[in-house]
């Protein structure tokens, strides 16, 4: 059970918890493999889970009207992942969460995060700061796609996460940009 302590460390950055909360913890959580280009959520379905990936790499997206992909999020290890406003509401999501490569994440549905919770009150604390971390990294992402160039949110993604340019295609990390392949291809020249 490798990804256990893969887990208790990832919370344990934010709160302690002895080895009895942690397997309360613990036992609200599943287990799952994804196999590269599976979907964990497909766009209409009912989100009822957000998800904590353990071991490779994912993203969230979703097409428009012409059928041009927009990846809103990538997730890799140490990161959690859902369709969040249908996950909110369990209802149907209008994202897409897709694994990039073979993936193994602990799934977390939101009547095991009440029930976790109401049991171990501190994981209210852990979760908030999660969702506030999550909060302001969209916020700066929002940002950057409105006031950056492309060569900036080019430079700013391949500063913070250049480990991303190593496992996904440049056509991907195009689209996170929201650039043509063409553009991106000018970029890294």
């Amino acid at each position: 059970m490798e990804y256990a302590s893969f887990l208790r460390k990832h919370i344990e950055e934010i709160i302690p918890l002895s080895d009895e909360e942690f397997d309360v913890v613990l036992a609200h959580f599943s287990y799952k493999t994804i196999n590269r280009k599976d979907f964990l959520i497909k766009e209409g379905q009912t989100v009822k889970a957000e998800f904590f990936v353990v071991k490779g790499l994912l993203k969230a997206f979703m097409y428009d009207d012409a059928g041009k992909e927009f990846i809103v999020q990538f997730a890799m290890e140490n990161w959690w992942i859902s369709d969040y406003p249908a996950y909110k509401i369990q209802g149907k999501g209008d994202l897409c969460v897709q694994a990039l490569e073979d993936c193994i994440v602990l799934e977390l549905t939101m009547d095991n995060k009440d029930k976790m919770c109401k049991l171990l009150p501190k994981m209210y604390e852990f979760h908030g700061r999660k969702a506030f971390s999550g909060f302001v990294a969209l916020q700066k992402r929002v940002l950057s796609l409105m006031k950056n160039s492309a060569k900036e949110k080019y430079e700013l993604l391949l500063e913070q996460y250049p480990v991303l340019f190593q496992r996904v295609s440049k056509t991907t990390i195009a689209h996170y940009l929201g650039v043509s392949r063409e553009t991106l291809s000018r970029l890294e020249k």
